[in-house]
């Protein structure tokens, strides 16, 4: 067959590296690039990406006339993550009979933040027959579907935690200052209240999902404010220096409760510093199970690997919105992503 045909919706930050990783991969082609960004419209993508050499495919604000001329059979979205924001977008792929894999954090489940346009995005991926999916390491695998495999190995649960601690030093300058790295108390208080610094997002959605897939009803889940991580001595990263007494980054937690106990918790920690990188998982019930990754997984390294892994899955699923509890377990697609297609 020909190789999978792929239009890039986004080439920001995320949507530059997956571009990259894609150009590596045997069996898929990128055919279309679509931004907005004033610098980026009109050039060829191999020129933006800083390629040695052009790639003879011109990003475009076009978005009907890019689907329209290149026909492909995927689209990767990056451009938000709140589904309010990304909902026109995604549905003007669908529209045009193309499948989806979007990195927008609260499309890993948004029957919890967003039930309407979920249902409404689930009908018209069944109209056009394609599938839609929200998937990246944090929401999409670390918190939530990780989570679901490992409770197979158990017969009764009584309280799941996962925690999450980085070091922000090895991430990029815009993920630092997304982080408050580098402010004092005030600025990062006032930046939480116009909703500059928002925390975590996705929290909430993997406690749903996690919840969904073993059946639990949640009385409520709740994600508490983004608290800042203050230094105790001067740290810093190839961009920003901290000095004692600011703010590294910042802590957030969620939980999902039920008859009045904490049975989901997700802790969130993102700063310059921190001593000990690592994602754990502790579930305890009959067995207990306690998993540690350390360090933890990079995340931008795991997102792109996430997004493209689940190109041949997604491709092979059916009709419909999707979530990662839906598919089968996931899996690296190493050689020529043809290979796992179904026949």
């Amino acid at each position: 067959m020909e190789e999978i045909k792929v239009v890039l919706y986004g080439v920001g930050a995320v949507g530059s590296l997956i571009a990259k990783f894609l150009l590596e991969k045997s069996g898929v082609r990128i055919v279309g690039a679509i931004d907005v960004a004033r610098d980026k419209v009109g050039r060829d993508l191999g020129e933006v990406l800083g390629a040695v050499k052009k790639l003879g495919v011109i990003i475009s604000d076009d978005v009907d006339a890019v689907f329209s001329k290149t026909k492909p059979d995927i689209a990767i979205h990056t451009t938000s993550s709140y589904l309010a924001e990304t909902y026109s977008q995604i549905a003007s792929i669908i529209k045009h009979g193309v499948n989806v894999i979007s990195t927008c954090e609260e499309l890993s489940y948004p029957y919890y933040s967003e039930p309407d346009l979920a249902k409404k995005l689930d009908g018209l991926a069944k109209k056009h027959d394609v599938s839609v999916l929200g998937t990246g390491i944090n929401p999409g695998f670390l918190m939530d579907t990780l989570v679901i495999t490992l409770t197979a190995a158990c017969q009764r649960i009584e309280r799941i935690e996962a925690v999450r601690v980085m070091n922000a030093a090895t991430r990029r300058l815009p993920f630092q200052k997304k982080i408050g790295a580098g402010l004092t108390m005030e600025e990062f208080r006032q930046k939480i209240d116009m909703g500059e610094i928002t925390g975590h997002v996705g929290l909430e959605q993997s406690i749903a999902m996690i919840a969904d897939a073993i059946a639990w009803r949640l009385d409520k889940i709740e994600a508490e404010p983004a608290e800042p991580v203050i230094a105790k001595k001067p740290v810093k990263s190839d961009f920003i220096k901290v000095e004692a007494g600011k703010v590294a980054g910042l802590r957030q937690r969620a939980k999902g409760v039920m008859r009045n106990r904490e049975v989901i918790v997700l802790d969130f920690q993102a700063y310059i510093g921190a001593n000990e990188e690592y994602d754990a998982i502790t579930i305890e019930g009959v067995p207990t199970i306690k998993q540690k990754i350390q360090p933890c997984i990079h995340g931008d390294v795991g997102t792109v690997a996430m997004v493209v892994n689940a190109i041949p899955k997604v491709l092979n699923a059916p009709a419909g919105l999707l979530t990662m509890k839906d598919l089968p377990v996931p899996s690296a697609a190493l050689e020529d992503m043809r290979k796992y297609l179904k026949a």
